[in-house]
């Protein structure tokens, strides 16, 4: 299994978490787990994900994750989850 941190924020509009899964399905990134809150109209959204199954590189669902945030108005930050563990260690 090849876990992958996807990070999502901005200011909240309709159609982000359907627009990135939509993305996600359709490169065969699985999600397996979720997560999302709305604080005074910002959207912050994590999730791990198994792209394992993914017919792309990370580093090409990476930037055409990035490009489709900034289509909908948000950030979209990708990570191996090894990267991601160590950078957000104390």
């Amino acid at each position: 299994m090849k876990k992958t941190i996807i990070t999502v924020v901005g200011e909240d509009t309709v159609g982000i978490i359907a627009k990135v899964c939509t993305y996600l399905a359709e490169n065969n990134v699985n999600i397996l787990n979720i997560s999302q809150t709305i604080i005074e109209g910002y959207f912050n959204m994590m999730m791990i994900t198994d792209t394992s199954m993914a017919a792309k590189k990370l580093s090409e669902l990476a930037e055409e994750l990035e490009t489709l945030g900034k289509e909908i108005g948000v950030v979209i930050h990708v990570q191996h989850e090894d990267i991601f563990t160590k950078m957000h260690r104390i």
